[in-house]
């Protein structure tokens, strides 16, 4: 089948949502389906802050990408992209026509995929992956009721929708409280393994030694903004330093509170313990997840977190905070779970994690039979599942 993806947010723009449609549409291709995806046009600045050649990806033949124009907006990775639609892009689609349009985003290109579904009358699937409240605070004003009509809109565009997914079953409960009706179900995004594994101790030690990294080392990766709540893993190593002499915590990729964070470190007294790598090129981004103890996030804005679910297929424990979707991917087997903003009972985890190595590889082993289970294959197959359900249902009406 051709299938149309549709999505606010690509590469080279830092962000798991473009991962999971990158790995999504390679198994696809792999399948034999077609696949066509829709995104923002970027500038050579864009691939610069990613720390990439400025060149369209070249996926294979069975997987085409086309650029839309769009405008320049703040966002925390300083890469975001605008799309406004114009609600006739579908014309230039005619000849590609697709069997199935799937939109992951509710704005841009994502209403741009919805219009296209109606006049081009094909399905439309589509995936939440946006805790909508979260992002408002970027912008100018802020108030109950800006979230309340946010809210009202993303479950209005959702119900134009045929069938809907989202990472995490969270998301989905909000949606239906304004009037959601769709049906629905929870997929997770699919998570690397070929590129994300656990190594033998030996070339553990070679990558501490290629990343300069101590012997305990605490790892972050992701976007650098408010809402990940950096700033509390570094709380908690500062509570540690004392404790745990050869503590490292490691932090790469961008954003706009990456200064800040710096400020806070040396503030704490942790600028030797606290290392910032930028955005590593994605070999190297593969890499250090392998040198490293635990992985630790405090974000608050997570539909799933495929930083995180990298840590797992590396057989490396997690500690996460109970917001969003972190409690339905973290468990007993796999990691802890801490309350947003709770950097003493985090730094207690990181502490008993330091004094029980025999713990860390229980809990990793877990995180890396988790992972497994949402191997690209595996989703892929799942999503042609639903494709092929959706289609049915559609056209029996």
């Amino acid at each position: 089948m051709r299938i149309a993806m549709f999505a606010d947010n690509f590469y080279p723009e830092m962000s798991g949502l473009s991962d999971s449609i990158i790995d999504s549409a390679k198994e696809l291709a792999r399948l034999g389906h077609q696949v066509d995806i829709y995104a923002p046009k970027y500038s050579a600045k864009d691939f610069a802050t990613y720390n990439v050649e400025a060149k369209e990806l070249d996926l294979g033949e069975n997987i085409k990408i086309h650029r839309f124009f769009g405008f320049k907006y703040p966002t925390p990775t300083n890469q975001g992209r605008l799309v406004i639609p114009t609600c006739l892009r579908w014309i230039f689609m005619l000849k590609n026509k697709p069997d199935i349009i799937h939109v992951h985003d509710v704005f841009g290109t994502g209403f741009e995929g919805m219009v296209a579904s109606k006049f081009l009358r094909v399905p439309l699937v589509g995936t939440n992956h946006t805790p909508i409240t979260e992002f408002l605070k970027y912008g100018p004003v802020q108030n109950k009721l800006i979230d309340k009509l946010a809210l009202k809109f993303v479950s209005w565009f959702y119900n134009r929708c045929d069938f809907v997914t989202a990472p995490c079953g969270v998301i989905l409960k909000e949606m239906k409280e304004y009037n959601f009706r769709k049906q629905e179900r929870v997929l997770s995004n699919p998570v690397d393994l070929k590129n994300f594994y656990p190594v033998p101790e030996v070339d553990r030690q070679k990558v501490k030694q290629d990343f300069g990294l101590s012997q305990f080392t605490v790892l972050y990766t992701g976007r650098l903004a408010a809402e990940k709540h950096v700033d509390v893993i570094i709380r908690s190593i500062a509570l540690l330093k004392e404790k745990i002499p050869s503590i490292n915590f490691a932090i790469t990729g961008h954003g706009s509170a990456e200064e800040d964070l710096k400020k806070l470190a040396e503030e704490l007294g942790v600028k030797e313990q606290v290392k910032f790598f930028g955005t590593l090129s994605v070999p190297d981004h593969a890499k250090i997840y392998k040198g490293v103890e635990v992985f630790a996030i405090a974000s608050t804005a997570e539909m799933q977190s495929l930083s995180m679910m990298k840590a797992m297929a590396t057989a490396v424990p997690v500690i996460g905070v109970n917001a969003w979707a972190l409690p339905e991917y973290i468990n007993a087997d796999n990691g802890f779970v801490l309350e947003p903003g709770d950097f003493e009972g985090i730094a207690d985890k990181i502490m008993y994690l330091f004094k029980n190595p025999e713990k860390r590889k229980e809990l990793g082993d877990g995180g890396m039979k988790l992972a497994k289970e949402f191997s690209p294959a595996k989703i892929a197959e799942e999503w042609v599942s639903i494709y092929d359900k959706t289609l049915s249902n559609f056209h029996k009406k």
